[in-house]
Formats: C-alpha cells, sequence, structure tokens
C-alpha cells in the first residue's frame, strides 16, 4: 500500500493581517486532522510594483472596484516575528509548518524556520528565485498554475542544477497540478495532469485545490496525489481575496476523513477474499441442490438439480461431475447435495 497523502490547510492570508486570527487558524487546523499548515512570508513592497493592479477574483472578493495590490498585501502581511510566534505555537501544538516565501528576503528568513519549502505557481518562470530557494537544500513543493509543460520543465531543470554545499544532491521535488483561479470551475482543474507530471518528470504528485467543496481533492487523492493542499478559513464571509476559495473547519475535517476512506479503499491491488465479506460465501454462493425427491440408487440427471443458495455443498461448478452419479440414499427435494449423498458405482446401496 502507498504512503498516506499528506494534506495540507494553506491558511495563506486568510489571517487577515492579524497573528491572533494567525494562531487561530492553526488550531483549529490541528484540530480538523491535517498534516501541515502552511502560512505565507512576504515584504509586500519586494513583492509588487506600486504599479501592480488587483486580480479580477481578488477585486470581486473584496469588494472593490479597482484598486492597487500593494495596498492590499500591506494590509494583509504579517511580520517576521508574528511568523516566529505562529511558527513556535504549530510547534507547541505538534503541527507540522511549511511556509511560501515571495521574495528573497523571505526565503532566507523563512531558511532558518521551516523544514520545507511551497514555491506559488507565480513562481514558475521566475528562474533566479526557484534556485535561490533550490540552493538551500529543503525540499520543495512548486505548484505549476497558468504554466506550459515546457516552463515547469525549465523551472524543474532549474531546481535540479542546484547542490546546496557538501550535498551531491538537488532538493527533492514535488509537483503540485494547480489552476490558478479562485474559486477554480470544475472544468478547469485537470486532474489527470498530475499523471502527465509524473511521467515527464519522475517526481512525487499532488494538487493544490482551488474549487469549492471537497471533490476534487478526493478524486485527486484516487489518482495518485501524494499531496493535497487547500484553502483554510475560520469563516468564508470574512473580507479577504482568498475565504471564498476555502474550506471552513469542519469542511476541511470531512475532507481529511473522506482522503483517509479512499487512500484506505485504493488498497493494495492484490484481488483476493477480504476478511468482511467471507462471512457471506456461503449466503451469496450457491450449491447443487435437489430439484425434486431423488430416491435411492437413482442415476443423477441435470434436470434432478436445481442450483441454489446456500453455498457449502456441491458447487455448481461441479453439476457435469456430478451427473451420471447415483444417490446413496432418498434425498428429499430442495437437500443442498454433498458428495457423500452421491457415489459412482452401479449399486449405490
Amino acid at each position: 500500500m502507498r504512503d498516506r497523502v499528506f494534506v495540507i490547510a494553506e491558511i495563506g492570508v486568510n489571517h487577515n493581517g492579524r497573528l491572533r486570527t494567525a494562531l487561530r487558524l492553526a488550531d483549529r487546523v490541528a484540530k480538523a486532522g491535517a498534516d501541515a499548515l502552511k502560512f505565507q512570508a512576504f515584504k509586500s513592497s519586494e513583492l509588487v510594483s506600486g504599479a501592480a493592479p488587483l486580480a479580477e477574483y481578488q477585486a470581486r472578493n473584496m469588494k472593490r472596484a479597482a484598486g492597487a495590490q500593494l495596498d492590499m498585501l500591506r494590509g494583509l502581511e504579517l511580520s517576521y516575528g508574528d511568523l516566529k510566534r505562529l511558527k513556535a505555537h504549530c510547534d507547541a501544538i505538534g503541527l507540522p509548518a511549511l511556509a511560501t516565501p515571495f521574495d528573497f528576503e523571505s526565503a532566507d528568513f523563512l531558511d532558518g524556520l521551516i523544514d520545507a519549502f511551497k514555491i506559488g505557481s507565480g513562481e514558475v518562470t521566475n528562474l533566479p528565485f526557484l534556485r535561490h530557494v533550490a540552493a538551500k537544500g529543503k525540499p520543495v513543493l512548486l505548484s505549476t498554475g497558468m504554466s506550459t509543460l515546457k516552463e515547469i520543465a525549465t523551472a524543474v531543470a532549474a531546481i535540479r542544477e542546484c547542490r546546496p554545499a557538501g550535498s551531491r544532491r538537488s532538493p527533492p521535488l514535488t509537483l503540485l497540478q494547480c489552476t490558478t483561479s479562485y474559486p477554480c470551475p470544475f472544468e478547469d482543474v485537470n486532474l489527470r495532469a498530475m499523471e502527465t507530471l509524473k511521467g515527464a518528470f519522475g517526481v512525487p504528485v499532488g494538487f493544490s485545490d482551488h474549487t469549492p467543496g471537497i471533490e476534487a481533492s478526493v478524486a485527486a487523492a484516487a489518482l495518485g496525489a501524494a499531496v493535497i493542499e487547500k484553502h483554510f478559513t475560520l469563516d468564508r464571509d470574512l473580507p479577504g481575496p482568498d475565504h471564498k476559495a476555502s474550506l471552513e473547519p469542519d469542511e476541511f475535517q470531512r475532507l481529511v476523513a473522506a482522503i483517509r476512506n479512499v487512500e484506505s479503499a485504493l488498497g493494495d491491488g492484490v484481488k483476493r477474499v477480504m476478511p468482511s465479506e467471507r462471512p457471506n460465501l456461503a449466503v451469496a454462493r450457491k450449491s447443487l441442490v435437489a430439484a425434486r425427491d431423488i430416491r435411492k440408487s437413482e442415476s443423477i440427471t441435470e434436470g434432478m438439480i436445481s442450483i441454489k443458495r446456500p453455498a457449502g455443498g456441491i458447487p455448481p461448478g461441479d453439476l457435469k461431475k456430478a451427473v451420471g452419479m447415483r444417490a446413496r440414499r432418498d434425498i428429499p427435494r430442495d437437500t443442498v447435495l454433498v458428495w457423500a449423498d452421491l457415489s459412482r458405482r452401479r449399486d449405490a446401496r
């Protein structure tokens, strides 16, 4: 059986720039059963220029007609000190945490704080940044939204060419199928692209889910996702760009339970009688049964035999073997036949 799916709760900026909310999110993520929490680290002034407009979904979800990304992000930014306190809180409650840096400085800060980097889809073509993060040697999870296979190949090559000091290997890499749309319409999810990524690059693959509900993530688990990432919020009606594409705590708990059920149901692929069905063998399978009263020494014909439940008698597959044998005793109608009832000898006395 494969290793279990690693489920990441992405709190992103759903703390709305408040440490207290981020700590509450961590508590609810742990209670929901996620394998890890993911947060974001960025310096707004390093992430976007003043000329960068809001994305359409950001304007819609923030209920703004227009505006600058920089103004929005300044209100959603947590300080490095806040992020240290968030990570310490995660450690205290036994919740693993990883993070997404959006600029070089934040990547350097996170290097001493977390054990794995998640890189967002917007950085797939940012090769200097990918090399900077990969050179730190920590595992990298790279989302692939808005990307062609050729662009992903270039990004993978950039990561693989990096060898941290003292190491002969590039950092472990996982690629996540992703569609950069919030929320993402189901017809744009393209879960089968996970298999394409796995075949093209020979790495573990997963799914970063921006759809409403839990169905797409559950399907991804069934299709072999090693990692599933889903946005997590305390309340989808809170103001902010990502709440609408997030799950609330009870929904996320149902998601985790559904994924665990799916991976358990996938099994190991060996076809065999399972323990829970063994008691039903006798009930569901059939035997040869006397279709009428059969007298001792009568030669058995097919007309004397019907096939009925339960199992335990002569199996239906041996019907031709039973035909032509003789009854050792009087056999009442509807009796389940067993081999002890029949004889091959002409004289069944």
